[in-house]
């Protein structure tokens, strides 16, 4: 492409400059009679000059002739179009002529422009879809009852063949609609009539699974009586933490993740931090001394070192396969030292709390108690003043009866 258009481009460019050799030729000025009038004579006159100096001898007076017959041709030319001359024989030029300068500067913007255009880029080949088949994967369902999950896990592109067997219901009609969905959206031209052979109905159709796009789930119904769910997935990370992760401000952490022990072992590892709704992938290249990974096959840590209370948060950790991506999550949160210690200070303070309020009250109880000790020791004390004072009464009448 790119060589036939600049075949193209050199093509003009060439008719461009052929075309401007030409006018100059035709106009060129001549240093004793000025501007001489275009003719095509004059420029095959020049031509076959160039072809005779090309032979060799006679090449000047075969010019001279040519030059005579050229003039003698131009006065009758000029004689018929009224053309004006000196008294030296030179043309002088009519406005036509004075255009001439401007012609010749647009046949030069006109080469320019033809030089200045870009050629332009070859478009982008398409992708070649390969031609060699994909494997083929069948998976199978016997259905008994209403519904029924079946999980599927892929590791590759694959041709899969999904089949649906059910046994039937209380009725069984000779056949019954039957569809496929993925995703919950019915297939285009997915319906068909399925037929009751050998007590059951059978139901199949070959998916092509190429990328990621084409995981999910997929339903083959028998009408709206029973139905099949195949979920398609790449391998699922075995080990999932519902706990969080707790560390401290300062120390170093590793978050891990694991695949099965029957699981396939996956291309590569990922990692990731949530950030509010998004995730920013984890590069050690970017921060080295913040990030290490200790990825073995199966397995995938991330260390994170000197970490500070920004590094709380999930972590998710994903498995590349060739079919697509498993991602599992791990929850961290970093604490400072005294984070242990507050339910203690809070529990200490509830005790201090506590006896301070017991001592105050014992306190207080002690007060009362003194008070009415006080009260008692006076009463009695009056009780027994008055008791004297009426012995001494009762022995001075006696004296004075005796007297």
């Amino acid at each position: 492409m790119a060589g036939a258009h600049s075949g193209i481009q050199g093509t003009v460019h060439s008719a461009v400059l052929r075309k401007f050799v030409l006018m100059l030729l035709l106009h060129w000025p001549d240093v004793n009679n000025g501007w001489r009038q275009p003719n095509t004579t004059q420029a095959a006159s020049l031509v076959q000059l160039r072809g005779g100096e090309g032979r060799g001898g006679g090449g000047g007076e075969w010019l001279d002739d040519a030059v005579d017959r050229d003039r003698d041709r131009q006065r009758e030319r000029d004689g018929e179009r009224g053309a004006r001359r000196d008294g030296r024989g030179n043309i002088i030029m009519s406005a036509s002529w004075k255009q001439l300068p401007f012609q010749i500067f647009l046949l030069l913007v006109s080469c320019c422009r033809h030089t200045n255009t870009k050629t332009p880029p070859d478009p982008t080949p398409a992708t070649l879809v390969p031609t060699s088949p994909l494997p083929t994967d069948v998976r199978s369902v016997v259905l008994k009852g209403e519904s029924h999950t079946e999980r599927v896990e892929l590791l590759s592109p694959v041709d899969l063949a999904l089949e649906c067997t059910w046994t039937g219901g209380l009725s069984k009609p000779p056949n019954i609609t039957g569809f496929w969905r993925k995703d919950g959206d019915e297939i285009e031209n997915g319906r068909l009539a399925v037929q009751l052979v050998d007590e059951m109905y059978h139901l199949k159709h070959v998916f092509r699974i190429v990328s990621e796009e084409n995981l999910g789930s997929y339903s083959c119904a028998f009408g709206n009586e029973a139905r099949v769910d195949f979920i398609l997935t790449a391998p699922q990370i075995g080990e999932v933490r519902d706990k969080p992760m707790v560390s401290y401000v300062g120390d170093s952490v590793v978050v891990a993740c694991k695949m099965g022990e029957t699981k396939p072992k996956p291309v590569s590892w990922n990692w990731y931090k949530a950030n509010g709704t998004d995730r920013e992938q984890i590069s050690v290249a970017a921060e080295p001394r913040r990030y290490e990974f200790k990825n073995k096959e199966a397995a995938a840590k991330l260390v994170v070192h000197n970490l500070t209370e920004a590094d709380s948060g999930l972590y998710y950790c994903e498995a590349v396969y060739a079919i697509g991506t498993t991602t599992s999550h791990v929850e961290l949160r970093v604490i400072t030292l005294w984070e242990p210690l507050k339910p203690f200070v809070a529990i200490l303070v509830e005790v201090i709390i506590l006896v301070a309020a017991i001592l105050l009250f014992e306190r207080s109880q002690s007060k009362k108690k003194c008070k009415g000790g006080n009260g008692a020791n006076e009463d009695q004390t009056n009780t027994l003043t008055q008791g004297e004072n009426s012995t001494a009464e009762e022995s001075s009448s006696a004296r004075h009866r005796k007297v």
